[in-house]
């Protein structure tokens, strides 16, 4: 018995176990809503929306089972296997993407490791004469869950840490470019989950998704949200759905640089959030409005800081090679082939030759430039000069869309910061400072992977993904105190007026009855 393998018994019993539960990952598991036996997933990945949607919904109540004991195990697994692997899933993701820098997409799976999870679960009580009310947050079951290229397995570990601290378990629909490098993970945390916890199917995630898997997952019966984070396309789709949606949609953020802002900080700051992952980030600075007496300054520094200008006849053939008009909705939009790549690829494109040590191209465009509307998502970045705040505020406004996404300014003056944040009215707004201090990087604050601004909810965090519910434990006596029993009095004087006009054959009837009032007590 020795030479017999411990992990392939563990392995085995908790097979055994979790089929006679109704769960694992076994031939005997049925769909909710299929027709008989179906083919169960392979540690995760899964070849349909119902059949992954199934094993889902059982997973979500084994998990209940378990209770916070059995979250915190969970998210713990996931956590750990992120620091350990993310070089490994960092090339993985770049090999297979071909966007993006390899230093951040590592950066990228330890950062998604450190969002919040049971933590911020907190339960709100109020007590006093007449009882106690609890306030605690709930799970929804089973949320659909849809995910980018530009940060696929980031994205995943972000929202399975929150979703799975708020007790629920996801069905997940990868970007089809970011497919394989999502399955990886999952399929490394489902094993460790099974492994360490007994419990299987917290992730399912589609293996070859496509759009007909995505509306799958938006009319199923049995998923209770859906999570999109992706371009216009997929929001909107899910915005349209019958179904409650967290929505993390586009975004194209401006920066504003005043005349009383540090140049060289702000050179900095724009630089490194514009270069961060090739500018793949939703937040990432996108276009700068720069006041006209510091213009030139500006233009100088970012040169000392990692940029490379070019000048107004490169980027008038890189644009014509790089952008492109969508005959539908008369938008400009990237060419894909730029997209998050890196700086000497997009030199090349144009017949220059970077020096060493440059993370970002950079050059003076006009109020006509297609660079302006458009979210690039390339290291290059398109500067105007304006002729005052006025002008530079107007220009940030109309060209992040009233997307409500991030903004940014660079200044010292409170009265600009203030003008420019009611303006633009954004989920976030950074000042001084490049974009992830938004998110906790280099600023305060939890960050998170899916910023929920077409609907409102902001950063996401654990609590986003939960149902408020109130339980009342309640002294239930009118006597008790004036109040009730000034409520019972006019009760009683109410029941006598309805008797008597019952008894006199007058204006008794169903309208008669009372009804409550907004605010009433």
């Amino acid at each position: 018995m020795s030479t017999i393998n411990e992990t392939l018994i563990r392995d085995v019993v908790n097979e055994v176990l979790s089929r006679l539960t109704g769960g694992g990952s076994g031939p005997a598991r049925r769909s909710g809503g299929g027709n008989g036996h179906v083919r169960a997933g392979n540690d995760g990945l899964f070849q349909d929306v119902d059949t992954a949607v199934a094993a889902a919904k059982a997973a979500q109540e084994r998990l209940a089972e378990g209770g916070l004991k059995a979250r915190a195990e969970v998210i713990q697994i996931i956590r750990d296997l992120c620091h350990q692997h993310a070089e490994e899933w960092g090339r993985i993701e770049l090999e297979e993407t071909k966007i993006g820098r390899l230093d951040h997409k590592i950066e990228k799976v330890h950062s998604a490791a450190q969002v919040p999870g049971l933590e911020m679960m907190t339960t709100e009580a109020v007590s006093g004469d007449h009882g106690l009310t609890v306030t605690e947050h709930a799970p929804y079951g089973v949320l659909g869950v849809i995910t980018p290229v530009t940060h696929s397995v980031p994205t995943i570990a972000c929202n399975a840490i929150m979703m799975i601290a708020a007790g629920n378990t996801l069905v997940i629909n990868p970007h089809p470019s970011g497919a394989r490098c999502a399955a990886v993970a999952v399929q490394r945390w489902t094993r460790a989950i099974r492994e360490k916890t007994g419990l299987d199917d917290l992730l399912c995630l589609i293996e070859k998704p496509t759009l007909e898997t995505a509306d799958q997952i938006f009319k199923h019966r049995d998923i209770r949200m859906l999570v999109v984070t992706g371009g216009p396309g997929v929001a909107n789709a899910a915005m349209a759905s019958n179904k409650k949606a967290i929505v993390a949609g586009p975004g194209n953020p401006p920066v504003v640089v005043d005349d009383t802002a540090n140049i060289e900080k702000a050179a900095e700051g724009i630089l490194l959030g514009a270069a961060y992952d090739n500018n793949l980030l939703c937040i990432g600075e996108k276009e700068v409005f720069v006041v006209a007496s510091v213009a030139d300054k500006l233009l100088e520094a970012f040169g000392r800081h990692g940029g490379y200008r070019l000048n107004r006849e490169q980027i008038e053939t890189f644009t014509r090679l790089a952008l492109h008009k969508d005959e539908k909705s008369g938008h400009w939009l990237p060419d894909k082939k730029f997209i998050g790549k890196d700086p000497q690829v997009l030199a090349d494109a144009i017949g220059v030759k970077l020096p060493q040590g440059v993370i970002c191209l950079y050059g003076e465009v006009d109020v006509h430039s297609p660079w302006l509307p458009c979210e690039q998502m390339m290291p290059f970045l398109p500067v105007m000069r304006c002729r005052c705040i006025n002008e530079a505020i107007d220009m940030a406004v109309k060209f992040e869309h009233g997307f409500g996404h991030t903004a940014l300014i660079w200044s010292q003056t409170v009265d600009h910061m203030t003008q420019m944040g009611k303006a633009v009215n954004t989920t976030l707004f950074i000042k001084n400072g490049a974009c992830r201090a938004g998110l906790g990087s280099g600023g305060e604050g939890f960050g998170s992977f899916s910023i929920a601004t077409p609907t409102g909810e902001g950063v996401t965090s654990p609590l986003t993904f939960t149902r408020v519910r109130r339980c009342e434990f309640s002294d239930w006596r009118l006597t008790d105190g004036a109040g009730s029993s000034r409520w019972k009095g006019r009760i009683h004087r109410k029941a006598r007026i309805l008797e008597r006009d019952a008894l006199a054959g007058g204006r008794a009837n169903q309208s008669a009855v009372p009804r409550p009032r907004v605010g009433a007590r």
